[in-house]
């Protein structure tokens, strides 16, 4: 009888000690010391996102033509010569999501070209991540549309005709406008 009695009280003051240990009056009202004060510079050097209408695409173009050699040096070793995967995710085809078993590719998932370019641009190569210009991230996209069949390999990918590729998969999700 007398364990029940511990229990209880332990329980008692677990239900009601938890919450009131849990919350505080504690507001920091100066610095706490941790990181270090970033300038304007440092930030527009991340402000680099790019959305589906195209609005912060970056100067510059390329074709596949140009982005085969490209991709051949930074890219095959991890997405295979023809972007069909290696140690990394597989590029190229995945045909028809509606199936039991979905092959989720550039191709046949992604629905905004743009999207490549800000992957490619924020990510890749993988052991020197934004290391390519921005000539070489439309040659890089430029190949991968190529590869998968959704644009022809002279055509002239830019901050005016990326936005305009329609993916296969455009239709497949919900539209956000930006």
């Amino acid at each position: 009888m007398d364990a029940n009695r511990y229990i209880n009280i332990a329980l008692l003051v677990v239900t009601i000690g938890m919450p009131l240990g849990c919350t505080s009056s504690y507001q920091a009202h100066s610095p706490i010391g941790l990181g270090k004060p970033i300038t304007e510079n440092q930030i527009q050097a991340w402000n680099i996102d790019v959305g589906p209408s195209g609005v912060g695409l970056p100067p510059g173009s390329s074709t596949a033509i140009i982005g085969e050699k490209l991709y051949q040096q930074q890219c095959a070793s991890c997405h295979g010569d023809q972007g069909q995967g290696g140690v990394a995710n597989r590029l190229v085809g995945g045909g028809s999501l509606n199936t039991n078993s979905p092959i989720k590719t550039v191709g046949s998932f992604w629905p905004y070209s743009t999207t490549i370019f800000d992957y490619v641009k924020r990510a890749m190569p993988h052991q020197a991540p934004q290391s390519l210009t921005d000539d070489q991230v439309y040659a890089a996209t430029a190949y991968i549309l190529y590869l998968n069949k959704i644009i022809p390999k002279d055509a002239v990918m830019d901050a005016k005709t990326l936005p305009l590729v329609k993916m296969p998969n455009r239709d497949g999700f919900i539209r956000i406008e930006r």
